[in-house]
C-alpha cells in the first residue's frame, strides 16, 4: 500500500559528509538482512525530487528483493543543504562521476544496483559507463535533449507562475525550492544545454540495463529508451508503459515494481 512502509523493512535516516557539504540519506534494511557489503539498491531521484518524493517505493522494492536500499537527497534537494552555485551543462556528469562515488564510499556501498528516475536515470547511466554496477534500472532517463523535453519544461515554468506548484514543491524542499526549480528549468532551456548528449558513453556500459518509459511521458519519447537499449554493450531490455507519463513508479507502480524486482533477482543470479 502506497505511503505505508512494509513491516519487513526498517528505515534509518542519517547524514553523509561529502566534500561539497553534508547530504541527507536514508538506509532501508529488510528484517534479518545482515548488513553486509553485498548488493544494495541505490535510488537516484529526479530533477525536482528527493527522498520523500520516492514515497514507499524504496521500501517496497527492498522488501520484494530482500536487498538493503540507500536513498539520498542531492545538494539543493529535500533535507540536504543548498546548491553550491549556478549549474552548468555538465551538472549531470558531475553528479554521476564525482558526487555519486563519494556517496557510495561514505555509505559503504560497494556493489550498487542503481535505480534512477529522470535526471537520476541519466546519472545512473553515466556512472555505469565509468564504474562497475551490478545492474541499472532507469525510468524516463534522458540521453539527449528533445524538443518535447524543452516544451514540457516551458509548461512547468508556466505552472510555476500560474498554479500552486511552488507551494507543493516547498513541502519537500523548503526555502531552497525557487533556486532548485530555476536551476533545473534555466539549465535545460539554455542554448548551451541544447546539444547535451551522452549517447557516446553508452557503449561503455556492460551492466545489465532495464530502461523504462511511460508512453505518454511529457518530457521525452520512446527514442530515449531505444537509444539506451541499442547503445549499451551489456544485456538490455526496455519497458514502455501505456497510460503512463513521466513518473512510472507512481503512475504504474503496481505492474512496474514486480518487473523491477524480477529484473534485479535475475541480475543477482
Amino acid at each position: 500500500m502506497r505511503n505505508q512502509l512494509p513491516p519487513s523493512v526498517q528505515p534509518d535516516d542519517f547524514s553523509l559528509a561529502l566534500a561539497g557539504g553534508p547530504i541527507a540519506a536514508r538506509r532501508i534494511r529488510p528484517a534479518g538482512e545482515p548488513g553486509s557489503n553485498g548488493p544494495t539498491l541505490v535510488f537516484l531521484h529526479e530533477a525536482l525530487g528527493c527522498i520523500a518524493m520516492w514515497k514507499d517505493v524504496p521500501a517496497r522494492l527492498s522488501g520484494m528483493t530482500g536487498l538493503p536500499a540507500l536513498v539520498y537527497d542531492r545538494h539543493g534537494h529535500g533535507r540536504s543543504g543548498t546548491l553550491a552555485g549556478p549549474r552548468n551543462p555538465g551538472y549531470l556528469e558531475r553528479e554521476a562521476l564525482e558526487v555519486l562515488p563519494q556517496v557510495l564510499a561514505a555509505a559503504g556501498v560497494t556493489d550498487p544496483v542503481l535505480i534512477g528516475h529522470s535526471d537520476g536515470g541519466s546519472i545512473a547511466l553515466l556512472y555505469a559507463s565509468r564504474y562497475p554496477a551490478r545492474a541499472v534500472v532507469t525510468e524516463a532517463a534522458h540521453v539527449f535533449v528533445e524538443d518535447v523535453t524543452r516544451a514540457g519544461i516551458r509548461e512547468a515554468m508556466a505552472a510555476w507562475r500560474n498554479t500552486d506548484l511552488p507551494a507543493r514543491l516547498a513541502r519537500y524542499h523548503g526555502d531552497k525550492t525557487e533556486a532548485l526549480f530555476f536551476a533545473w528549468a534555466n539549465t535545460w532551456q539554455s542554448d548551451e544545454f541544447a546539444s547535451w548528449n551522452i549517447e557516446d558513453c553508452l557503449s561503455r556500459i556492460t551492466s545489465p540495463v532495464l530502461a523504462v518509459q511511460g508512453e505518454d511521458d511529457e518530457y521525452g519519447t520512446v527514442r530515449q529508451v531505444e537509444a539506451v537499449v541499442n547503445g549499451v554493450s551489456g544485456r538490455a531490455r526496455s519497458i514502455v508503459l501505456p497510460d503512463c507519463k513521466h513518473t512510472p513508479h507512481v503512475q504504474a507502480e503496481e505492474p512496474l515494481l514486480p518487473l523491477i524486482a524480477d529484473f534485479v533477482a535475475d541480475c543477482l543470479d
